[in-house]
């Protein structure tokens, strides 16, 4: 490349702007796979646990499918002397930090409803501004490169702190007493300061060019796509969801899963192994998978991700212990590693610009979609678990199956001409 300034744009750069992606990937891994499992144990009865939790995080998810297109337009039109995307962040960081405790200080479900609902909302008004960062500052034969940092430095939060998390609940579960679910807390509240602070004071960004500072947003046009001009685009978000869903299904329900079908006795503790080594495959996968993508497209990588993915739900299928469940975990981390890198820097492709952030929202909305679906399993796996044990989770990894191959599959209608220019920059690069 040419551009002077694309070369100075080092790796340190790169982890500047996915340092707020590892943040916000450390508390809702947390959130969904540690923490609110145990907690509303404390308020709904045993029966219907899959239920009240797929319900809880349905709502918030939907929350999440309003705000981020909406944050995201205004921050595309934005022109705050200090750039279109770190005040957002700033904004949505401290009103998420302020809202943490009350998940602590609830003393009833529908307390931890409103709360997790307001986190929701607070949290995707920084994500939206923030990842947009990379189509602003990432030329587009590097964004494969910028999308597997990126999603690394995900997957290293969600690992690292679920982990902890698991250590501390582990101890809630068992009785030791609400001091170590604060302890878990905090530890989510100071990870989410310092990243907010690394990206407000270390990421340069331009101002924006709007004659006012935060311009009004009419909320239509946020979530408006012309149809025909942004088919491939269309075609996408369709996929982008279905294929989301599996990882969000195992995430927020893999405790339970855990509990009652492979019986292990401390599923805080389990979930958390299950997911370190999730992470691990992905931390190996994703990076080298990103670079990949910038040499020969993302759709190869994504479509073999998600058949590979399809592959890991037969083999959690058949597992009947839990090193079993390990090791398809593993498979799974692996497809989800390449399908996490390939399918963002897909999106940064086929974003609009001058609209970024606004797209990239609309990605994240497809993505929250997906997860909304996945939440909805939770009263699929109770209605059929009725009829008998085991049948619900059975039922759910059908849908995982089906969710892999159908999203992966619509992949092949993008078509490619999006992506001609990409290979001849990487030619003259």
């Amino acid at each position: 490349m040419n551009d002077p300034n694309i070369k100075r744009f080092g790796y340190v750069d790169y982890l500047k702007i996915g340092v707020l992606g590892f943040a916000l990937t450390a508390l809702w891994s947390s959130l969904h796979s540690i923490i609110l499992p145990l907690r509303l144990l404390d308020y709904v009865a045993e029966s219907q646990k899959n239920t009240y939790l797929g319900l809880l995080t349905f709502a918030g998810l939907i929350l999440a499918m309003i705000t981020q297109p909406i944050a995201g337009s205004m921050s595309d039109r934005s022109s705050l002397s200090w750039g279109r995307r770190r005040p957002f962040v700033l904004l949505g960081a401290l009103l998420a930090v302020v809202l943490l405790p009350g998940i602590g200080l609830a003393d009833s479900y529908a307390v931890v409803f409103i709360v997790y609902c307001a986190l929701q909302i607070s949290c995707n008004i920084a994500q939206a501004p923030y990842q947009a960062l990379i189509p602003d500052l990432i030329p587009p034969n590097r964004r494969g490169l910028a999308s597997g940092v990126k999603s690394a430095v995900e997957i290293l939060g969600g690992v690292a702190l679920v982990r902890l998390t698991a250590y501390f609940m582990g101890h809630y579960f068992e009785g030791g007493g609400e001091s170590w679910l604060w302890l878990a807390l905090g530890v989510l509240v100071a990870v989410l300061l310092t990243a907010a602070a690394i990206t407000v004071l270390t990421v340069k960004e331009q101002p924006g060019n709007s004659a006012s500072g935060l311009p009004f947003v009419n909320p239509y046009k946020s979530f408006k796509i012309d149809v025909r001009e942004n088919h491939n685009f269309i075609w996408f978000l369709v996929s982008r969801a279905l294929i989301g869903v599996p990882g969000v299904v195992l995430q927020i329900f893999a405790s339970y899963y855990l509990m009652d079908v492979i019986g292990i006795d401390n599923p805080a503790s389990a979930a958390g192994n299950l997911l370190v080594v999730i992470g691990v495959c992905l931390l190996l996968t994703v990076y080298p998978a990103g670079r990949l993508s910038d040499k020969v497209g993302r759709k190869p990588i994504v479509i073999a991700s998600g058949l590979l993915g399809a592959v890991g739900i037969v083999c959690l299928f058949f597992s009947q212990t839990y090193l079993h469940v390990m090791l398809s975990g593993a498979v799974l981390g692996i497809s989800n590693g390449a399908m996490l890198s390939s399918t963002w820097a897909m999106a940064t492709d086929l974003a609009v610009k001058g609209e970024e952030a606004r797209y990239l929202g609309l990605t994240n909305l497809a993505m929250c979609g997906g997860s909304a679906m996945a939440r909805l399993v939770g009263p699929v796996i109770d209605f059929f678990n009725r009829f008998s044990a085991g049948l619900g989770y059975q039922v759910m990894l059908l849908i995982c199956f089906i969710s892999f191959v159908v999203g992966a599959l619509l992949i092949i209608k993008i078509k490619p001409q999006g992506f001609s220019t990409l290979k001849e920059q990487n030619k003259s690069g």
